[in-house]
């Protein structure tokens, strides 16, 4: 097979079979097709997109470059993982996983670090003193055997060619291709030997989809090739115009998400959404009959502590200090904290949440390329979210970071981000449709 006929074909809008999308992704990985020419394939895919069955063939072939998990878990219990596109303040996997896995299911979550505006869970996860990330294949098939949950990072185990596809994909403009965004997700969920996937696919600001209508075209060719691979797969279709909670950043949403496992039920927004995709992976999982069913049993697990005790179980496993999550004191702070205060009367009306990210990133809580290095206690703290009543002087955000020249150049970004209205608006909503 010549790489040159696989680009030719492409260019010329016709349909690769899985044997050249294998060879493609084959030759990436073992240095046999030069950097240049998966780049001129990948803008072929990017012009003349991808039909199912060339979609269904990346996704498998990224899945084949790496090694597979093999689970030793007894058939009745459901191996289930939750994917989101991700957004501002979204820590919700910090909650979710080890919830699901306190209702009885097992949960695989290989995670990603933040990349732009958007925050990571392992970020998040590194707030936590002694965590390790990097299991080796054979230890976290022995961790979820044993504890039903753990979550780590992506390795060069795992869909390295996705890594290396990825970064190319970065250099070239074509990271804006539903096709090739689609691939590059379920590559990573194809190795974890799935039965449910529940995805959170948000439009918004504060996302990568802009439209409700793109993240539902989205979410349907991820559940396309969830289904083609016996993966039992729904979606949220959820939005991110506003910022998710009361934390942006690090440190701030961990502790967020540790009082969620403690029993708090606040931030509503950001509690709700979890009680939703917890529904929906509960219910495909068959765990429960209905959705009703499905949050008692969430609810009563976040209330009497079985959440959190397997949050501490696996924290303890991957090496991390369990005395971060009894006494999140210990969680390390900015050393300058800024607060942001209104310069009308009203209510807040919205929040961009796309300008908070960036204030974030500014503050030092995420990266704008992969290898950029991120301040742990870096965020911003949501005094007054979307509905509440403020006056002149009233704090709206607090800004965390390292240094005043940093909050100097967040602050009027934050300051703008909120929109202050004479009325009260009606009411954020957070989910927008089921799938």
């Amino acid at each position: 097979m010549n790489i040159i006929e696989v680009i030719e074909k492409k260019r010329d809008d016709k349909k690769l079979t899985f044997q050249e999308v294998e060879f493609f992704v084959n030759g990436c990985i073992n240095g046999k097709i030069a950097d240049y020419q998966a780049s001129a394939l990948l803008m072929a895919m990017f012009i003349n997109g991808l039909n199912n069955k060339e979609l269904f063939s990346l996704a498998k072939a990224m899945a084949n470059s790496g090694e597979q998990f093999n689970f030793n878990l007894p058939k009745k219990i459901p191996i289930v993982d939750k994917h989101s596109t991700g957004g501002v303040g979204d820590g919700t996997s910090l909650v979710l996983a080890p919830l699901l896995a306190s209702c009885g299911v097992a949960v695989p979550m290989i995670s990603g670090r933040g990349l732009g505006h958007t925050g990571g869970t392992l970020d998040k996860l590194r707030g936590i003193a002694g965590i390790k990330l990097d299991l080796k294949k054979i230890t976290a098939e022995k961790q979820l055997s044993k504890l039903g949950l753990f979550m780590v990072g992506q390795t060069s185990q795992y869909a390295p060619a996705d890594k290396f596809l990825y970064a190319l994909r970065d250099a070239t403009a074509t990271v804006p291709s539903i096709g090739l965004i689609a691939a590059s997700i379920m590559s990573k969920k194809l190795i974890e030997n799935l039965s449910v996937l529940v995805l959170d696919v948000k439009f918004g600001k504060g996302a990568f989809m802009q439209s409700a209508s793109q993240a539902k075209k989205l979410a349907g060719v991820l559940i396309d090739i969830a289904k083609a691979n016996s993966i039992k797969c729904g979606a949220l279709i959820t939005n991110m115009n506003n910022p998710l909670g009361r934390a942006v950043g690090n440190n701030l949403e961990l502790i967020q998400s540790i009082e969620i496992l403690k029993g708090s039920k606040e931030p509503g927004d950001f509690y709700n959404l979890i009680i939703e995709l917890g529904k929906k992976a509960l219910v495909l999982s068959k765990i429960v009959k209905n959705k009703t069913e499905a949050q008692t049993l969430l609810e009563t697990n976040l209330s009497n502590g079985k959440a959190l005790n397997k949050f501490c179980s696996m924290i303890s496993a991957q090496g991390g200090d369990v005395r971060y999550i009894k006494n999140t004191d210990m969680i390390e702070k900015s050393k300058v904290q800024v607060s942001v205060r209104s310069n009308r009367n009203g209510y807040v009306g919205s929040i961009d949440a796309k300008q908070i990210g960036f204030a974030s990133v500014l503050l030092g809580a995420g990266r704008i390329k992969k290898e950029d290095l991120i301040d742990q206690s870096a965020g911003i703290t949501l005094n007054k979210i979307v509905g509440e009543k403020v006056a002149i002087g009233n704090v709206l955000a607090t800004l965390h970071t390292s240094t005043k020249s940093r909050a100097t150049d967040a602050f009027l970004r934050v300051l703008n981000a909120y929109k202050i209205t004479k009325l009260l608006p009606k009411k954020n909503k957070i989910v927008e449709c089921e799938i």
